[in-house]
């Protein structure tokens, strides 16, 4: 699809760029993204990241979402920090050394310990 293409069904010419990036990758070598399973963390990021317009948090996601990997804290996701400034009486947002030390006892599991997190703030009281 063309940049005009992608940005008539709702995507910016930003996102539009990023997916048309992403695609080249897969059509230059279908099997570039096949090794990630057998990678570390640090290392998926690093390869992720190198595609235009994925970050570290897209790269947490697809840890968690797609590799399901058991031990991974979005220090970026704002769902997470919400939910840490919330339930850890924070009066700031907490920042990324903050979050590892809360989440500290949490390993190794600490993406399910997010799926709670996000959780938490879906429960409407009255």
């Amino acid at each position: 699809m063309t940049e005009t293409q992608i940005k008539a069904i709702g995507l910016s010419a930003s996102k539009a760029r990023y997916i048309q990036d992403l695609a080249r990758h897969f059509v230059e070598d279908s099997a570039v993204f096949n090794h990630l399973e057998s990678l570390s963390a640090d290392e998926v990021i690093a390869e992720l990241t190198k595609v235009k317009g994925i970050g570290v948090w897209t790269a947490h996601m697809f840890l968690m979402f797609t590799l399901r990997r058991p031990d991974i804290l979005p220090t970026g996701d704002y769902g997470v920090q919400a939910a840490i400034r919330k339930h850890y009486k924070k009066r700031k947002w907490p920042k990324p050394a903050v979050m590892e030390k809360v989440a500290k006892p949490w390993a190794p599991y600490r993406s399910i310990a997010c799926w709670y997190l996000w959780k938490s703030l879906d429960v409407k009281t009255m």
